[in-house]
């Protein structure tokens, strides 16, 4: 592929509602869409899903907006580029910056899969029509407003709650979901908020039958994951601690947990997760797709990622009306009977509202030799 033209497309999207977590509230959500064009005129886009706070990792919208438009669009650009896998030898000289390359990475993806008439899911290996979702559920104003929310997304059909919690918010709303809900399919994200210190607090945790605990310590460990693994029968789930396959190798040998959260922006692209896939169904370990308050292009990715075959858990995949007013593809996202269909057109299978895009666009900047 002629890689002729790049454009960064830095947008800000209001929230339908504010979405609170223990790092903190949000309102609207800064992204970086990339579209990447070709000398025939395909044209693929991709979501770098860094925020706009170092809350969640070093990244922010404008550290990566300088590392793509100074080091990796340039990298793109000077010469082509035969599969969107080789991109991650290309950018190996910029260390991390993971959410940066998979912007660009995952609009290479739609662009190869566009050119070659295939869905992206197939592209990938996936092997589903439809995937199961499910929804976090950020931290709300009291036991009974969770409640109402939870209700109300189970009405919706999502085959998942995820509930954000922290040291001293956690037992009681857990419980109560529980007294409500025995049965249903129920997670906790603790976004590194807890110490081995908390040990008898998550263990406490074993009496609601989660599916898991996302998280609980230092988003940089995976040795004292492994301490609590052992003392706690819930499964911890890592998700920051897992920065590519390195790192889930590592963590699976060492016992630091029995479920892995993937997300595409976090290991530096689609090819990269793919291998943690791959590293955890060969060792029976499930993995689910994780959200990063996307727009619709990120999420159109992580539907595709989502098919492959050892993602067994409904994954953070929440319809487009879960987080916007409007979102910037269409159709919309939508959840139906607590799936969501895998697009079979050519690549991720919606079309970007070039438009709307243009509206809530904060600042653009094109590169190469196609019109700006």
């Amino acid at each position: 592929m002629n890689i002729r033209r790049i454009a960064l497309h830095h947008i800000r999207l209001p929230l339908k509602a504010p979405f609170a977590a223990s790092y903190g509230t949000y309102t609207e959500r800064e992204t970086i869409l990339v579209e990447m064009e070709d000398d025939t005129g395909a044209t693929g886009w991709g979501e770098c899903v860094a925020f706009a706070e170092p809350w969640y990792s070093e990244e922010t919208v404008e550290t990566a907006w300088h590392v793509m438009g100074r080091f990796l669009v340039p990298a793109v650009l000077e010469r082509p580029v035969g599969h969107p896998s080789e991109l991650a030898d290309r950018f190996a000289f910029v260390r991390r910056n993971r959410m940066a390359k998979a912007g660009l990475e995952q609009a290479c993806w739609d662009l190869y899969a566009k050119r070659n008439g295939l869905p992206l899911a197939k592209v990938l290996g996936g092997v589903r029509h439809e995937v199961e979702a499910g929804v976090a559920v950020g931290l709300q104003d009291g036991t009974d407003a969770l409640l109402a929310a939870i209700e109300g997304y189970l009405a919706e059909g999502y085959r998942r709650i995820k509930i954000k919690i922290k040291p001293g918010l956690d037992l009681e709303p857990i419980a109560a979901i529980r007294r409500r809900h025995p049965d249903l399919p129920l997670m906790a994200d603790a976004n590194s908020a807890y110490t081995l210190d908390d040990i008898p607090r998550l263990k406490a945790l074993d009496a609601f039958d989660l599916l898991m605990i996302e998280q609980p310590l230092d988003a940089d460990d995976i040795v004292d994951h492994a301490v609590l693994q052992r003392e706690i029968a819930t499964p911890v789930c890592l998700d920051e601690s897992i920065a590519g396959a390195a790192d889930a190798r590592r963590a699976l040998d060492l016992g630091s947990c029995r479920i892995i959260n993937v997300k595409a922006g976090r290991v530096g692209g689609l090819a990269e997760a793919k291998r943690i896939h791959d590293l955890c169904e060969a060792r029976g370990v499930p993995v689910w797709c994780g959200g990063m308050l996307e727009s619709g292009v990120g999420r159109a990715h992580n539907i595709a990622l989502a098919s492959l075959p050892n993602f067994t858990i409904p994954g953070d995949l929440s319809s487009s009306s879960r987080y916007w007013h409007r979102d910037v593809v269409h159709p919309d996202v939508t959840v139906k009977d607590g799936k969501i269909q895998v697009p079979d057109g050519p690549g991720i299978g919606f079309d970007v509202d070039r438009e709307f895009v243009a509206r809530m666009t904060v600042r653009r900047a094109a590169f190469g030799s196609g019109p700006s």
